[in-house]
This record gives C-alpha cells, sequence and structure tokens, in this order.
C-alpha cells in the first residue's frame, strides 16, 4: 500500500495502477473521496507542527503487516520526511535525496549559492532585505523578479494576490514597491528571463538508490493563474530533447537520488535557464503517467521488491488541467468560453475528475461548496 501526504494527482497516479492509498489531507480536500483512498489519517499542517503529524504517521505505521511507501507533495512535506528519515524509516519505505542537498534545494538563498559553486545555469540571484537594502547595491541587473526564499508564503500571497513572485524592471521601480515588502522577512532578488509563463519548461526524472535514471520526460506550463508568476492551471508532456539533456546532466552534477522536477525558462534566445529543483512528487506526475511513464509506481515498484513497470515510450502532447483554475486563466487571457470548453475536454488528466473515480468532483468539490452553503448547525465533522 501507499501512504499519501498530498493531493488528488498523485493518488490518482498511484490508482492508475491499482495502488490503494491512505491519506493524510486537510478535511475538505477532494482527495480524501477517492476510491484509491482506503484510510484517512488525521491532517496536521507539517509546516506549523511537523511534530504532530510524524507521531500520526508513526502510528499508523506501526499498526500495518509490511511497511507502506510514503509519498510527499509539498515542500513542507519533504522536509518532514527529510528531517524525521530515521524515526519514519522504522515503518515506511520512501525515497528522497540526501538531507543537506534537500536543505540546499528547499531555500532558494542556499541553492543560489550551490548552483553558483557548481555553475549550474541559473539567473544571478541576491538575497534582499526590504528594511535595509536598497536597489542600487544588489549587484544584479534590471529588470528582476522578487520572490520569497521558500513556499511558506501564507504572508506573502495574500499580499500579491496569489502571484508566486513579483516584477521589479527598474531600480526605481523596486524602490516604490520596498514599502509593501517590509515584514515579509528576507526574499531573493533574480534577474528577470524574460517571456511569458508558457516558456517555463521542466525536466522530471526518477533516480533509483544505485545512481540509475529509470524514467524522465520533459513538459511545458500552458498557463498559470494569475498570468503572471502564477500556479499551473494548464500544461502539457514534450519531449524536447534539450530539456532532458540537461536535466540528465543536472542530476549527474547534484548527484541527485529519488524523484525531482527541475524548472526552466527558455530565454528569447533559446537558452534554457534553470529556476529551480523541486526533489519531490507533483501534479505533473499525473499527466506523466497518462503520457506512458508513471514515475510514482515505478518507485513503488523498486520499494516493495516487484519487478518495474518500465516507460514504454513518453508520448508528447497529453495534456493536464485545473478546470477551476483554468477557467479562470483562460477568462484572464481573453479565451472564448466554447473555445475553452472545447480545449479542457480533450485533456486527457484533470485535477479530481475522472470518469471512473467520480467522488473527489461530486463529494469533495460540489456537495462539500454546497454544503459550505448550509447554516453551520446543519454540518458534519469529517472523519
Amino acid at each position: 500500500m501507499a501512504c499519501v501526504l498530498g493531493e488528488a494527482d498523485l493518488v490518482r497516479t498511484l490508482g492508475r495502477r491499482g495502488i490503494r492509498c491512505a491519506v493524510a489531507a486537510p478535511p475538505h480536500d477532494p482527495v480524501r473521496y477517492s476510491r484509491s483512498v482506503f484510510r484517512r489519517l488525521e491532517w496536521t499542517d507539517p509546516y506549523k507542527n511537523p511534530d504532530r503529524l510524524v507521531e500520526v504517521l508513526l502510528r499508523f505505521g506501526a499498526t500495518q503487516p509490511r511497511k507502506p511507501v510514503l509519498y510527499y507533495n509539498s515542500d513542507p512535506e519533504l522536509l518532514l520526511v527529510s528531517r524525521y528519515r530515521d524515526p519514519l524509516a522504522d515503518h515506511f519505505d520512501f525515497v528522497v535525496p540526501d538531507a543537506s542537498l534537500v536543505e540546499d534545494l528547499v531555500d532558494k538563498a542556499r541553492f543560489q549559492e550551490l548552483a553558483e559553486r557548481l555553475g549550474l545555469p541559473v539567473p544571478r540571484s541576491r538575497r534582499f532585505s526590504p528594511e535595509t537594502d536598497r536597489a542600487k547595491g544588489l549587484e544584479v541587473d534590471f529588470p528582476l523578479i522578487i520572490k520569497p526564499l521558500t513556499r511558506w508564503d501564507s504572508d506573502w500571497r495574500p499580499r500579491m494576490r496569489g502571484a508566486k513572485a513579483l516584477a521589479a524592471p527598474t531600480p526605481a521601480a523596486l524602490e516604490e514597491l520596498r514599502p509593501s515588502l517590509v515584514g515579509l522577512g528576507p526574499l531573493l532578488a533574480q534577474e528577470l528571463v524574460e517571456g511569458p509563463e508558457s516558456r517555463i519548461e521542466s525536466y522530471h526524472v526518477y533516480v533509483d538508490a544505485q545512481g540509475e535514471v529509470v524514467a524522465d520526460f520533459s513538459g511545458r506550463k500552458i498557463r498559470t493563474y494569475p498570468a503572471l508568476f502564477g500556479d499551473t492551471t494548464a500544461l502539457t508532456i514534450t519531449d524536447h530533447e534539450d530539456v532532458i539533456s540537461l536535466g540528465r546532466d543536472l542530476v549527474r552534477h547534484l548527484q541527485l537520488k529519488g524523484v525531482a522536477k527541475f524548472d526552466f525558462k527558455r530565454g528569447p534566445d533559446g537558452r534554457l535557464h534553470l529556476l529551480e529543483v523541486n526533489p519531490r512528487f507533483n501534479l505533473w506526475h499525473h499527466a506523466g503517467a497518462v503520457a506512458g511513464a508513471n514515475l510514482p509506481a515505478m518507485v513503488y515498484d523498486d520499494l516493495v521488491a516487484r519487478p518495474r513497470r518500465a516507460a514504454t515510450g513518453v508520448r508528447a502532447g497529453v495534456r493536464w488541467c485545473n478546470l477551476g483554475s483554468d477557467r479562470k486563466a483562460a477568462k484572464a487571457a481573453r479565451i472564448p468560453f466554447v473555445r475553452w470548453v472545447l480545449w479542457a475536454a480533450t485533456c486527457r488528466a484533470k485535477w479530481a475528475v475522472a470518469w471512473d473515480d467520480p467522488l473527489p468532483l461530486l463529494r469533495g468539490i460540489v456537495w462539500g461548496r454546497l454544503r459550505r452553503g448550509l447554516p453551520v448547525s446543519r454540518t458534519t465533522s469529517e472523519t
């Protein structure tokens, strides 16, 4: 079995191989109603209270006749598994990179130092403190972007209307922005790679314990919401050889093992610039599995010592979308509704929507929204 600290796309990816899951997710997350979920664990925020979530996991793992395979979907969950790897290993099997590499990749300032030390193709970046630093002393070229050092951005995102970063085209623009950034802690100032978010491409890989690349594929964002520096709402699997070749080189440079996503932005000259490395499972694996490379299932095969079902050639063109957020993105891009509906209908992977697994949509989303409109006295707690 699998134990998933994650959401619908990861459970759906495992469910394609008939792998049953125990899931730890917030009470109203649609993933809790998937037909692949046989056990719902108590949810505790891994960022605010990691000790409690580890306690829940260990108590569950101790009751199982065989170690479940543990999956993690976000940076807080990745850090929880990495930092508590020794006690978790008593009751779970999992893949995770070296602890020091995890810390270097999650913190953007540490990643910049690592990238410069190894000569990785990253845009130049510097730490930026809004309280004390001025635009002229940053030693980076404008235009640039400002973003938080980690994804624990509960203060950042509300202030920025959902955007993951802010653009500062000139020193004067940064000085104008600076008062609104006070109180957000140390940030990162990074030279901007020109172009829309649809020029962000990614390399996805699973490297086994022996350092062998088991399977990999590439992809590209189609839309994000907000349109600038937003979350992915639609994506497509690609077969871009330069992305895959560069990704494999970087795996060797970093001596990385486990699962990872390398994000690049293709500049106006066609050059790939490395933006970040996320050594964890993610929503792209759903489309990757439909395209022929089910990386989470391959991890499962290896950890339970059953014959690995290898990728049989990744099919480019498989698309994924989150219908709710992508409709907003399409509307913001002025794509006519009928045209978008016809396009979305051809996406072979969708967040929380599947004909053969309807309850995440019907009970988790539709009924959840209806229930939130009912009086509080009529609602019941989740179990």
